[in-house]
């Protein structure tokens, strides 16, 4: 199978309207424990990353030269935490897939595999912290794993969106131990971190493009 950048720009498309539709609830889940913003920075965020590809990238299929773009524009949008995480993610994952404007099977595992461990590397949390790692520490696991099995990337991604599906869901359960939240502590429990959500949101819409 192969991602043109053309659908690779529609797949951020698809994120900005994400965040824009899920805003508010992953506000209210951020209320329980944290600043209740997380929803408000994801789509000020994206929507800046929106108004890029409009403007900027209309004509650019290089998917490389989109991810770098998409990452500084986030950055450049948002002044929190997720801002310099995700930018991390985006630049880590265009280093891994540099010259091409179509991913393969290969490359695919490439960038997300990259994208994934660039966001842990900036971030510098573990699994067990409640945070978004909790999501995408399993994706990139199962990712490194079916790759190393030479599974085509539409079975590797199924089986990574549903390991990360239950990091995201561990997250209930844990006591937080990085951030804002961790100030709560046993009071954290008993609510998924809205970080952690929002990655795996992230990841699930890309599930229609490897279809």
């Amino acid at each position: 199978m192969e991602v043109s950048g053309q659908a690779f720009k529609e797949y951020i498309i698809k994120l900005t309207e994400l965040f824009e539709r899920e805003k508010d609830a992953l506000c209210e889940l951020d209320r329980k424990i944290g600043d209740g913003d997380h929803g408000v920075t994801m789509n000020i965020g994206y929507q800046a990353v929106k108004q890029e590809i409009i403007n900027e990238l209309q004509s650019q299929n290089d998917i490389a030269k989109i991810s770098v773009a998409v990452g500084k524009t986030f950055l450049d949008a948002v002044g929190s935490s997720v801002g310099p995480l995700y930018a991390s993610g985006y630049l880590k994952g265009a280093v891994a897939v540099k010259n091409k404007d179509t991913l393969d099977d290969d490359a695919l595992y490439d960038f997300w595999i990259a994208f994934s461990k660039g966001i842990k590397a900036r971030g510098k949390a573990k699994i067990g912290d409640k945070t978004m790692i909790d999501t995408l520490e399993p994706f990139f696991d199962v990712l490194e794993q079916s790759k190393s099995k030479g599974e085509t990337f539409d079975r590797g991604f199924d089986k990574a969106l549903e390991a990360s599906k239950q990091g995201m869901e561990s997250t209930k359960d844990i006591i937080s131990n990085k951030g804002r939240s961790k100030r709560l502590g046993y009071r954290s429990q008993g609510h998924v971190d809205p970080g952690a959500m929002s990655a795996y949101l992230m990841l699930e819409t890309f599930k229609p493009f490897v279809a």
